[in-house]
């Protein structure tokens, strides 16, 4: 290697962050290792919320720590919409210029009669369509709206194009877990390493 090739170096940097969200209505701290093993340490208050962040780690390859206290006497959007914006915060500074990722990411993944897919686009424009057609107004005290809230959030601050189908589903606990579940799978594809692009901003306009 001369002085020049430098490109290499940039797969051992580590993609990891922290983002401090703190308003009137939530204060939230979010941790994100994009390199690591799906380790979790979960606190929203929202326990099947907790349960769908936790795919988001085990099946994206994820490490997440997210620690939250929100408004819940009131209900759970403010939570849910200010962890997606929280963790989409986290992501984009993990990713930093992207250089050298996958850029794109496409999962299906099915659960007994349901199935979702989800495509990701690490694209500097945010941008989200989402159709769950869920089957219940909740799960868990989950209010199943608030699917979207997260997405959304997410999607504006990681700066990413997201698209989220539910294909079939009767059950809104499995349609929603199968979206989650390919959300991971999504990210985990997009954000890869992609040992020909290794040092390469994956656009031709050069940015991101």
């Amino acid at each position: 290697m001369n002085a020049h090739e430098t490109a290499p170096l940039a797969a051992t940097e580590a993609r990891v962050a922290e983002v401090t969200r703190h308003t009137a209505e939530t204060q939230i701290t979010a941790r994100v290792n994009l390199d690591g093993t799906g380790a979790a340490k979960l606190h929203t208050g929202i326990g099947f919320f907790d349960h769908m962040l936790d795919q988001i780690a085990r099946h994206g390859l994820i490490d997440l720590d997210i620690q939250a206290q929100g408004d819940l006497h009131i209900d759970g959007h403010h939570t849910v919409e200010d962890v997606g914006i929280t963790i989409g915060q986290a992501f984009a500074k993990a990713v930093g210029d992207k250089k050298g990722i996958r850029r794109y990411g496409h999962a299906y993944v099915p659960l007994d009669e349901a199935l979702s897919r989800v495509v990701v686009d690490f694209s500097g424009r945010p941008g989200l369509t989402m159709h769950v057609p869920f089957t219940a107004g909740s799960i868990g005290g989950f209010d199943t709206q608030l699917a979207f809230e997260f997405f959304q959030g997410f999607a504006n601050h990681a700066q990413v194009t997201l698209h989220i189908d539910n294909l079939r589903g009767t059950n809104a606990h499995h349609q929603c877990e199968t979206v989650f579940k390919a959300f991971a799978r999504a990210l985990r594809m997009a954000l890869e390493r992609d040992p020909r692009m290794a040092g390469v901003i994956p656009s031709t306009k050069g940015s991101l």
